[in-house]
Order: structure tokens, then C-alpha cells, then sequence
């Protein structure tokens, strides 16, 4: 087994699904994660386990060519309903570290919280360099902190969180070259560590992902414009294919 044929809870329905911290619940975090990713992003994407494709939809007006996946049959029937009348989108369905099913490569690859799922990390980064261009882009985006791991993590089959120094020893020996990595969303991890782990919640309440994305991430944002964490909810990387 491998992939996302791990999950214990599968992520799969509206309301189970975790789809980047809630999808229609957590406006201002997905906005958040785009503006930290879409700098990165060349003419073409393909983006692993996009889940409803809340995130991905953010990046049509930028890109020529968008490719959306996911392994979950539920995920894949909804993506090709949510992009149906777009043409230069196409949905694949497939689980890493197995071979990426794309005919034509892209500039920029894209996971977000993906890579936490996967046992054979190194692998699945491997698989995703084979469909990028060279000197083309893979932004990582997990979860970060073992201190961190709890009951959530373990329902949605995360088998690691990354700290910055496991998530470089994990890219370098894929044979990429990493240009941006750090821990992002400071509060986020404080408050994850209050309300999961310390707190004892096994699932995020959707009411406090609203409070939360309303008043948490703003200020996060604010106060990441002006120092670089030490820690972080997330770990973010963007690597770089060699040639």
C-alpha cells in the first residue's frame, strides 16, 4: 500500500474532506496558501490531490495549461464536474509514488499537503521530477512538527509531520535543489497545538476554522511580512528540477 490508500478516514464528501483547512470554510487561508505559492508557478501546473479543487480553481486566470489530480474516485468525479467547461484543464487519477500518467511535462508541479501521506516520500518526489521541465519548479506545502501530531493526523493518514531539516533531507535525496524553505503560519501552530494536541480535539470544529480564518490568519500574515518564524503549522518548500 501507498499513497492515499493509507487514510484511515478517506478524504472523500464536503463536509469529511480535507481539502487545505476546510475548502469553502477557510476563504483567507486558501488565499494565503496561493500567495505563497503562485509566485512559484510557471505556465503550465500540475497539482497532486486537489482534492474538490478549491486551490487549483485560483490559479486559471495565471496558467495555460492546468492539470488537476487526485487519487479518490469521489475527489476525481467532482474535479472533472468542477472543470468541465474549462479546455485547458485536465483531470488525471492516480496515487504516488507511482508513475505520474502525463504525456507532456509541466513547468511547475504543486502539493499541498500531499507528501505527508506518502511512506516512500523520496520516491513520489522522484516520480514528480519525471513530468517537470528542467529548471522547473515542485512547491511542497505540509504539515509541520511532530510535536504536532495527534489524532488528526492519524484519522486522515498523515505519516510524518516535516520539520525543515527532515523535508530537505527528503528533497535533496530525490536529486532536487531547494530554493525556499521555512516554517510558515506561527500562530497557526500555536493554536493547532492548543485545540488538537494539547486540547485533546480529534477534528477540527468548522465553526472555530471560521474564527480562526478570520482573525488568525490575517494577523499571521502581518506579522510573517516582517520576521521568519521559527516554527510553523506548516513547512514550505519550493525545489528546483537540475538542468
Amino acid at each position: 500500500m501507498s499513497g492515499y490508500d493509507r487514510v484511515v478516514q478517506p478524504a472523500a464528501g464536503d463536509d469529511a474532506l480535507e481539502n487545505h483547512l476546510g475548502g469553502d470554510e477557510a476563504k483567507n487561508y486558501r488565499r494565503y496558501e496561493f500567495d505563497m505559492v503562485a509566485p512559484h508557478v510557471g505556465r503550465s501546473m500540475l497539482e497532486i490531490g486537489s482534492g474538490l479543487g478549491h486551490f487549483a480553481e485560483q490559479f486559471l486566470p495565471r496558467v495555460d495549461r492546468l492539470v488537476v489530480s487526485d487519487f479518490d474516485p469521489y475527489c476525481v468525479e467532482r474535479l472533472r464536474e468542477r472543470f468541465a467547461g474549462h479546455g485547458n484543464v485536465s483531470v488525471l487519477q492516480f496515487a504516488l509514488p507511482a508513475e505520474v500518467p502525463l504525456d507532456e511535462p509541466v513547468e511547475s508541479v504543486v502539493m499541498m499537503n500531499v507528501l505527508e501521506h506518502i511512506a516512500e516520500d523520496v520516491d513520489a518526489l522522484r516520480s514528480v521530477a519525471k513530468v517537470t521541465v528542467p529548471g522547473g519548479r515542485i512547491v511542497i506545502w505540509v504539515p509541520g512538527y511532530m510535536q504536532l501530531y495527534g489524532d488528526f493526523d492519524r484519522k486522515v493518514g498523515h505519516v510524518t509531520r516535516y520539520t525543515p531539516t527532515t523535508l530537505r533531507r527528503t528533497v535533496t535525496a530525490a536529486g532536487l535543489d531547494i530554493e525556499v524553505l521555512k516554517p510558515i503560519n506561527f500562530l497557526g501552530g500555536i493554536a493547532w497545538w492548543a485545540a488538537v494536541k494539547r486540547g485533546g480535539v480529534g477534528y477540527p470544529d468548522p465553526r472555530l476554522v471560521k474564527i480562526y480564518d478570520r482573525t488568525v490568519v490575517p494577523l499571521t500574515r502581518f506579522i510573517e511580512r516582517f520576521i521568519r518564524p521559527p516554527f510553523g503549522q506548516t513547512v514550505f518548500c519550493v525545489a528546483r528540477v537540475p538542468g
